[in-house]
């Protein structure tokens, strides 16, 4: 059975910073590429950042880039997303995507909440 398990979120305040984790199992993490995105209350799900199977290759909205960092542990079955000096407009559900390479599969997890405010 697959599993996407996102945490990690919570409330902070402007210019903190918090980590997100996804722990993933029921596939072959290695052979996907990881991917975490956003939806904002009213708002279309948007894509935030992106890391290739293997790490060598990272991807970022840019309104978070400087700012967020994407990361793998292949050996963790783990994505993680470190996000630092966080605006409210960064507030959202932060979601977790698997796409396999090659191949149609898609796996999503259930989202974890961020909400940055003073």
């Amino acid at each position: 059975q697959v599993r996407l398990a996102e945490s990690g979120g919570g409330l902070v305040q402007p210019g903190g910073s918090l980590r997100l984790s996804c722990v993933t199992s029921g596939f072959t993490f290695g052979d996907y590429a990881l991917a975490w995105f956003r939806q904002a209350p009213g708002k279309e799900r948007e894509f935030v950042a992106s890391i290739s199977r293997y790490g060598r290759a990272t991807s970022y909205l840019d309104s978070v880039r400087g700012r967020f960092a994407i990361s793998r542990d292949n050996a963790e079955n783990t994505v993680y997303l470190q996000m630092n000096n966080l605006k409210p407009e960064d507030t959202a559900v932060y979601y977790c995507k698997a796409s396999a390479l090659p191949g149609p599969s898609v796996y999503w997890g259930q989202g974890t909440q961020v909400t940055v405010s003073s």
